[in-house]
């Protein structure tokens, strides 16, 4: 710019007094710009096709809005616990996922779909030439650009479209509100609420529902209305098997017995080591074994994956997710892999039917465990 152009700009007390409109004019000017069409969508205002376009606009954004809100009703209420096929709630259960995936697709997708169109019928078509310059912007820059800024949401016509700005603001809104609940969603259970129980974090389904009722331990055959339970005698020298808790109550209650092989706590690693083998126990729980028969939780305590491989002749177990390793001969202690803590052991016994039953349930979390664990 020439200094005979620098002469003419206004001072700043002029460009506090300027309107919009003025301002417009300079910063185009300042900025080299030339616009060469500017087309306006509607240069007649209020027409039915102008409402018409603005309700479907509108339609979408509230599209999002409702599909947002269903996605946080199920999300929070649908019934997510693990249903049998074949049983009472299973359909339902089926369709948690699916849900909640197209409730949330459904509000991105109400989101794009309407801020597009909006982009293409109320945002005035521009077609402008502009030059290219080096340095910084002086306040003289700064003022016209937001002038600019200002008068481009003007010209949009977003200013005077409520039905649009109240349908995209709820769409967004409750498009927000998913997303924090997204993540809390999974912090909604309180570790502290009836810790008895054995839905409870700190319990496992090996827990007595009552004092005295025995918990035995049963193989899963494929049938989950089959009750196969083990004796000592089933199981060789060397041998490993996978063991899920069985009650009398239970028996002939399918639903219950499939929940049993179902629920993620349940699986337990029955081992029974060699009579020559030497093992170290862990302190405190010197008899928690019943001879050479070892129980210990099958979910490793890294990020909970199954410990399902099993070497007799390391007595290593080994979680194929991360490669933790656990020596069996040493109260299952991690010797290998990210995993820091020791497998849960479970407390046997043989009842005086020859039974292998749970003494008690665990005595400390399983698995990566959660906030409140001691160990």
């Amino acid at each position: 710019m020439s200094g005979d152009e620098q002469e003419k700009l206004p001072t700043e007390a002029e460009l506090d007094s300027m309107t919009r409109d003025e301002l417009v004019t300079l910063g185009t000017k300042l900025d080299g710009v030339e616009l060469i069409s500017y087309e306006d969508p509607w240069p007649v205002k209020g027409t039915k096709a102008e409402k018409r376009a603005e309700r479907q606009v509108a339609y979408w954004f509230l599209l999002a809005a409702v599909a947002g809100i269903a996605f946080i009703v199920a999300f929070i209420a649908w019934p997510s616990e693990y249903k049998a096929p074949d049983t009472d709630g299973y359909f339902l259960y089926s369709l948690y996922t699916p849900v909640i995936g197209v409730t949330l697709g459904l509000t991105v997708l109400g989101l794009g779909v309407g801020a597009l169109a909006y982009t293409k019928k109320f945002i005035p078509h521009e077609l402008a030439v502009q030059d290219r310059h080096d340095g910084g912007s002086a306040k003289i820059d700064q003022e016209t650009v937001l002038a600019e800024l200002a008068d481009a949401g003007n010209r949009s016509t977003i200013t005077r479209r409520s039905l649009v700005k109240r349908s995209a603001g709820a769409a967004a809104g409750v498009m927000g509100l998913g997303l924090v609940v997204l993540p809390l969603g999974g912090m909604l259970k309180n570790p502290f609420a009836d810790t008895n129980s054995k839905d409870s974090l700190w319990h496992t389904g090996w827990q007595p529902s009552f004092p005295g009722e025995k918990v035995y331990l049963r193989r899963n055959t494929g049938d989950a209305s089959e009750v196969v339970l083990i004796r000592p005698e089933d199981l060789d020298a060397g041998g490993f098997e996978t063991v899920f808790p069985f009650r009398e109550s239970e028996r002939g209650n399918e639903e219950a017995l499939s929940a049993a092989l179902h629920r993620a706590d349940n699986p337990v690693m029955l081992l029974r080591l060699r009579p020559d083998q030497n093992v170290v126990k862990r302190a405190g729980q010197e008899n928690f074994n019943f001879g050479d028969f070892y129980a210990y939780s099958k979910i490793c305590t890294h990020l909970g994956c199954p410990t399902s491989l099993y070497e007799q002749q390391t007595g290593r177990l080994l979680c194929p997710c991360h490669q933790s390793q656990f020596n069996v001969f040493e109260y299952a202690k991690p010797v290998f892999g990210p995993a820091a803590r020791a497998l849960p052991q479970l407390p046997l016994a043989v009842d005086e039917s020859g039974y292998l039953i749970a003494r008690s349930d665990f005595i400390e979390p399983i698995g990566p465990a959660f906030w409140e664990r001691d160990s």
